[in-house]
């Protein structure tokens, strides 16, 4: 299943569940961004509470528990044979959260709105405001549907795979690292900026195009591959532009947070 799903094609859905996931490092709440205009019946997920557990030595955004999780999507509205669709303002970061999580914990349908809200409204689509209500939902939560590493597995894969850094160029080269304590990268990792999987409106650019993209650094047929980035946020789009290429990754959703949270691993920079 394309993992892609466009405003039109969803707006001809019958019987799906829709999730809005805006959310932005640092606010403001995407709460109030929902408030003010979203899809027709879409439910409004939060990134913090809904997609993570509390940060701690495990990240800033760890995998919360499946039985937190299966709580937090059933009371959005999930079912494990209903399609879910999720989006959030454009470029499909925090949407890629929650489609990786969903698929991680085993639904077997869930698509990203390609573009987010502002593709939505573009294409002069309707919105609805303040807030919605869903039924319950009866989502049953299994975890290992996505595969994932740990702090040791990605020096391993750093080593004998390809593993890529999705965040900002300067921040893998350790020149500013405005929110951890600790600049630089996991020693091996590839920089491949998530910024250069979609265009300037945030929609994914073509499959061939992305494929091309990662086979320049390294992610070809045969080899490993994984993504981290600072959170696990960021790096599940970069995991969502490689399954858009066709190329299966894991996620260290720890990522660099909880990287340096051992002061004695490696770190490298430049």
């Amino acid at each position: 299943m394309n993992p892609l799903i466009t405003p039109s094609e969803l707006a001809g859905l019958a019987g799906v569940t829709v999730l809005d996931v805006r959310w932005k490092l640092g606010g403001p709440p995407g709460i109030d961004s929902y408030r003010e205009g979203h899809i027709p019946g879409a439910v409004f997920c939060d990134l913090n509470a809904d997609l993570a557990a509390p940060a701690g030595a495990a990240g800033r955004h760890p995998l919360p528990s499946a039985e937190l999780f299966q709580e937090s999507m059933r009371r959005l509205g999930v079912s494990g044979s209903r399609p879910v669709v999720v989006y959030d303002e454009a470029d499909s970061t925090a949407a890629a959260r929650a489609w990786w999580t969903l698929r991680h914990f085993g639904h077997p349908a869930v698509r990203v709105l390609d573009g987010g809200f502002r593709a939505w409204t573009s294409g002069g689509l309707p919105v609805a405001r303040g807030e919605q209500t869903a039924s319950p939902g009866d989502f049953v939560a299994c975890p290992g549907g996505m595969p994932v590493l740990d702090a040791t597995q990605v020096l391993e894969l750093a080593s004998d795979g390809v593993l890529l850094d999705a965040r900002a160029a300067e921040r893998y080269r350790g020149e500013v690292e405005p929110i951890d304590p600790v600049a630089g990268h996991i020693p091996g990792a590839v920089s491949a900026p998530t910024s250069d999987n979609t265009d300037p409106a945030g929609r994914f650019h073509l499959p061939d195009f992305l494929r091309e993209r990662f086979n320049t650094l390294g992610a070809v047929p045969g080899v490993r591959v994984g993504a981290y980035c600072g959170s696990g946020v960021t790096a599940a789009h970069e995991v969502l532009a490689l399954e858009v290429a066709g190329i299966p990754a894991a996620l260290y959703v720890g990522s660099w947070s909880n990287w340096i949270a051992d002061p004695s691993r490696p770190v490298a920079t430049g």
